[in-house]
């Protein structure tokens, strides 16, 4: 190794450690019930932690909202007891917030933004896995702009790829940049490969919170539809000089909802909302945020199988049911 390897591994080491001082003090353990384990850390020096909605739940997506008590272990040996806040099991985050706090206030992690990120960025990640408390991992942002599933079938955007190795447990921490800020919260592994872990972007967090927050939920706007994404046969797209190739094929629709008050017929393909173009289920969901709750919007769709006309019905979403 020469000279300037062993320059910039040390500098590497000591910009890792560094990190590792200033955040650590703020990562948690979190048990749920006295059983199931995971990570969290604090982003407030008043006791609000960040953690997965899949911890809260103890990994148990579609049960009522979670009541159990929670314990909470930091870094210094303190141990609390913790409260439920709220939590959004389609981005996987979950607040709690520490009760009883008399020893002054505590550490809290910086939040930092993950749009700027680049590929080949130092990652730090801290957290609890398989039951060993706060360990440190490190590598690189991977890749950007992934999206993956969430337990309750939604798709998360712009999730982080990082080979800082991540195990159970990890859940929940925080993923750092070389400025000891969160860039992400950690919330998966492809298991039986190497070097594949996922971090919610701190950006989606940064949306999330104030939610969880205010409401205890993110508010989501509803049409009582089921679909899927179905491409657009060309002779209809340059017909209608559509933008999109694919749009969103109706295949139930729930009696009283919105979508059955606005016409909507099964087989019909969703193509617009409010001037937007619809072409997949996930952009669909996208499109019905806490905006359009019962606000009056217009669907553009296509009907009819063997020469589909574009057709226009108003529409005025509710609010959706909590997870």
């Amino acid at each position: 190794m020469g000279a300037a390897d062993a320059f910039l591994l040390d500098a590497y080491s000591r910009t890792v450690s560094e990190v590792v001082d200033r955040v650590a003090p703020s990562v948690a353990a979190v048990r749920v019930g006295g059983s199931g384990a995971g990570s969290g850390f604090l982003f407030t020096p008043d006791g609000y932690l960040l953690s997965n909605s899949h911890v809260v739940r103890a990994g148990r997506p579609g049960f009522p909202k979670p009541k159990p008590s929670f314990e909470v272990s930091l870094d210094d040996g303190r141990e609390f007891a913790a409260r439920f806040v709220g939590d959004d099991p389609h981005t996987d985050l979950a607040v709690l917030h520490i009760d009883g706090l008399s020893n002054g206030t505590l550490t809290h992690a910086p939040l930092g933004r993950s749009a700027g990120l680049k590929r080949g960025e130092i990652a730090i990640a801290i957290g609890n896995p398989l039951g060993f408390e706060h360990t440190v991992t490190a590598g690189i942002v991977s890749a950007l702009g992934r999206s993956m599933r969430a337990q309750s079938g939604r798709t998360i955007p712009d999730v982080i790829q990082t080979d800082a190795a991540l195990n159970p447990g990890n859940s929940g921490g925080p993923l750092l940049n070389a400025r000891a800020e969160v860039i992400g919260v950690n919330t998966a592994i492809i298991r039986g490969a190497q070097a594949l872990c996922f971090a919610v972007a701190i950006d989606t967090a940064s949306w999330v919170i104030p939610q969880l927050l205010q409401h205890g939920r993110v508010r989501r706007a509803h049409l009582g539809v089921g679909g899927s994404t179905v491409p657009l046969h060309r002779r209809v797209v340059l017909a209608y000089g559509l933008k999109q190739s694919h749009g969103v094929r109706v295949l139930n629709i729930e009696p009283g909802s919105p979508a059955e008050r606005a016409g909507l017929h099964i087989g019909d393909v969703i193509i617009g909302l409010d001037g937007l173009d619809i072409d997949s289920v996930d952009r669909l969901h996208q499109a019905l945020d806490a905006s359009r709750i019962q606000r009056d919007g217009m669907i553009k769709l296509l009907r009819g199988a063997a020469s589909p006309q574009p057709m226009y019905f108003g529409v005025r979403p509710v609010e959706r049911a909590s997870v």
